[in-house]
């Protein structure tokens, strides 16, 4: 398994070639970037295919591998709105996604399909967005990109089974799950949902969470990290495991070599079991 740190990992504002830079030291083989809004470092809806092509060149020479990218801009434009202009924006974001992707040689591009809210419905929201992530499963096709579906606190898509049945709905091989570990340990276990999804997952997330503290680093929580690597090896994942935590507040460049440490201790979890 590639071992993989979010671009949200270092603080808001960080220039790409320092965030390589901690990235490479801290001993990551790859790294995740993010579509942000304009005018944000990095990538944006804006970004052109050379400028992309030129950052995926520029994360090369720092031997980094781009193996995802994600956004936080669908929080703002849902899929699942009742707003049809808004759900447009979200379907354009993704479209961006996809397009930024196939430029970079990125295979997964990472998708909070909807909210359910006060005006949005847990079965509107399963609706409106099932019905975007249809128009869009040919674009991703044509790009080559898959797309994984996230787990988060989004009140949707609320156990393994539900996931497992939104996912296969869509009767494609261009559209999974990006399982994040930390976001259902307040009403479930990683590993259970893991087993359940199985090769459905595409990539994977991780992060720590004590009910006490919210999340915090990794090995300070609740999750059963040998239970998850276990899980990991069981459904036969091979591919990469990126870390999305929040910029320590003082020193906040400690966090990726931390954290390197830290997932080199969970991704030796498996042995100690074997063992």
């Amino acid at each position: 398994m590639l071992k993989g740190i979010n671009q949200w990992c270092f603080p808001e504002g960080t220039p790409l070639d320092k965030v390589f830079l901690y990235a490479q030291q801290a001993a990551f083989d790859a790294i995740e970037l993010n579509v942000n809004p304009e005018h944000d470092i990095g990538l944006t809806l804006s970004t052109t295919i050379n400028e992309a092509e030129a950052i995926a060149r520029r994360a090369e020479a720092f031997g980094l591998k781009l193996r995802s990218l994600s956004t936080s801009l669908l929080w703002k434009w849902p899929l699942s709105s009742p707003d049809t202009e808004c759900q447009e924006k979200g379907r354009r974001v993704i479209e961006k996604q996809l397009e930024l992707a196939s430029a970079m040689g990125v295979d997964t591009v990472l998708v909070v399909p909807g909210v359910v809210t006060e005006t949005t419905s847990y079965e509107q929201c399963w609706a409106r967005s099932q019905a975007q992530l249809e128009e869009l499963l040919p674009i991703a096709e044509r790009h080559q990109v898959k797309i994984g579906i996230e787990n988060v606190w989004n009140k949707f898509l609320l156990s393994p089974m539900e996931m497992v049945q939104y996912i296969d709905a869509f009767h494609s091989p261009w559209l999974g799950a990006y399982f994040d570990v930390g976001n259902v340990v307040r009403y479930g276990y990683p590993e259970q949902w893991m087993h359940s999804l199985g090769k459905r997952i595409m990539k994977v997330h991780v992060k720590d969470y004590r009910e006490a503290n919210g999340f915090v680093p990794l090995l300070a929580g609740a999750v059963n990290w040998q239970a998850v690597t276990h899980a990991l090896e069981a459904i036969g994942y091979t591919d990469t495991v990126t870390a999305e935590l929040s910029p320590y507040q003082s020193l906040p460049e400690q966090l990726a070599y931390d954290t390197s440490k830290q997932m080199d201790a969970i991704l030796r979890c498996s042995e100690k079991i074997e063992g």
